[in-house]
């Protein structure tokens, strides 16, 4: 998908994209440079909220446990 940027600087999100990351009105949008590209990432209302549910199957309880138990014999 293409946009235009206007002179003042502004681009219209595609209705398709709006829709798929749930884009409306007053929603923040993070620009993300990394020098060679650049990222639009929508910022959720409730970020935590938005995080919930996203790790189940990291296993993150037993990662931790595992870190810990490797401290104890160093």
């Amino acid at each position: 998908m293409v946009s235009t940027v206007t002179v003042r600087g502004q681009t219209a999100i595609p209705v398709a994209i709006r829709s798929r990351y749930n884009i409306k009105p007053k929603t923040f949008l993070e620009w993300i440079d990394d020098g060679h590209s650049i990222s639009v990432v929508p910022v959720p209302q409730n970020p935590i909220k938005a995080l919930k549910g996203r790790f189940k199957k990291a296993h993150l309880l037993k990662a931790l446990l595992r870190s810990r138990k490797e401290e104890k014999t160093i």
